[in-house]
């Protein structure tokens, strides 16, 4: 069961990323903001959202 969970937490982590750099690219076309928001990633996220 605990292997199931760190699978599904990597996978959070990983869509995360994705989708904070998705967004960056999206607002900036930066690939530095990209990179810089892909490491943060659940909290830009979140931010992005309460934020527009």
């Amino acid at each position: 069961m605990r292997e199931q969970a760190n699978t599904a937490v990597k996978a959070g982590i990983s869509f995360g990323s994705a989708l904070a750099i998705a967004i960056s690219w999206s607002l900036h076309k930066s690939i530095l903001w990209a990179i810089i928001h892909g490491f943060f990633s659940w909290f830009y996220v979140i931010w992005y959202a309460l934020t527009r």
